[in-house]
């Protein structure tokens, strides 16, 4: 790995390190970074904790597993958005292009409001069958269509636009008035109901597709050039898209599951790490999930601080973030042409 790759990814780890063990101590509880150390180390077995049940409760199961997850979600989002960008050569494409975030509500919206899975199947399991049937739909009709980069992201804007209607039917038809509130605040993003078996999950899934994608790194890079000059260079054009396309739709549907729909990370993210490391995917895939993370780790800290006691929706916040860092990228591109 070159210098070029080390000094970002080290400097994105020690900022992420760094956020985490800050971002837990934020809060109407008094706690501080040696607190959290402590109950960290005991935790994993290197020592005895010196904080009192509670204190060490809302570090170990409230505030640390939120914050993880925010990480895992922030890094898989941009880690998302860098592939399908440069996969489909699309600068505004992001991990929800191929509908599989509307696939998802609907999957979560039947379970608690429809009932389906009699109580059998959690919020998060239905969301994310729903996510996958939702990107089954899509590569079934963009292949019936010919497979091109255009029919994928057409078949996605419609099977987004198709789950969507089914979600607010749904709920329009079948939800009290407190139900209604409730996933609303899960279709908004939201963190708050984060556990370890999420962590968990999370991590082994973004695991697993980081590095499927960095052994496809030189051939995004030949995709950069054209279809034809990736082709000429010995890509097999059809079966990377279906790896790639197939690795991130797995990997936003296990994030959506757990954290409801965020926006804009995956958009705005690979953009600004452009500029940092280069087009190489090599150097680009790692440091743009690192980036991810610590401004998602932030932007979570923020949603539920600031009005506190309410708390805000994460993904509202990152709209409101992303909105003109999206007028940006729309501006750079119609300089470029």
């Amino acid at each position: 790995m070159s210098l070029r790759t080390l000094l970002p990814a080290g400097g994105g780890l020690a900022a992420l390190a760094a956020s985490v063990a800050v971002a837990v101590t934020i809060g109407p509880a008094d706690i501080s970074t040696a607190d959290v150390w402590a109950s960290v180390v005991a935790h994993l077995g290197r020592g005895e904790s010196t904080l009192t049940p509670l204190r060490d409760g809302i570090v170990w199961n409230l505030r640390m597993p939120r914050t993880l997850l925010a990480a895992l979600c922030g890094a898989g989002l941009a880690l998302c958005g860098a592939i399908m960008q440069s996969l489909l050569r699309n600068p505004l494409a992001d991990p929800f292009v191929l509908g599989v975030s509307s696939g998802a509500s609907t999957g979560a919206v039947a379970v608690v409001v429809l009932g389906i899975g009699g109580g059998a199947v959690s919020l998060s399991a239905g969301a994310f069958v729903g996510a996958l049937v939702s990107f089954a739909l899509v590569m079934l009709l963009s292949h019936s269509l010919g497979g091109s980069i255009d029919r994928v992201v057409l078949s996605g804007v419609a099977a987004m636009q198709l789950f969507s209607a089914l979600t607010s039917f749904i709920v329009l038809t079948s939800a009290d008035a407190e139900t209604t509130k409730g996933v609303l605040f899960w279709l908004l993003g939201s963190l708050s109901g984060a556990d370890w078996g999420q962590v968990l999950l999370c991590t082994v899934v973004l695991a697993a597709v980081l590095i499927v994608c960095l052994g496809h790194s030189t051939t995004l890079d030949a995709f950069a050039f054209g279809e034809e000059a990736a082709a000429g260079l010995g890509v097999h054009i059809a079966r990377t898209r279906l790896v790639l396309l197939c690795a991130t739709a797995l990997l936003t549907a296990a994030l959506v599951s757990c954290a409801g729909a965020i926006g804009f990370v995956g958009l705005v993210l690979p953009h600004a790490t452009r500029a940092l490391t280069g087009a190489g995917h090599a150097r680009l895939l790692p440091v743009t999930a690192l980036a991810g993370a610590v401004f998602l780790v932030w932007v979570d800290t923020l949603a539920r601080t600031v009005v506190d006691p309410q708390e805000v929706p994460v993904g509202v916040v990152t709209s409101l973030i992303g909105v003109p860092a999206f007028i940006v990228v729309l501006h750079r591109g119609r300089r470029k042409t």
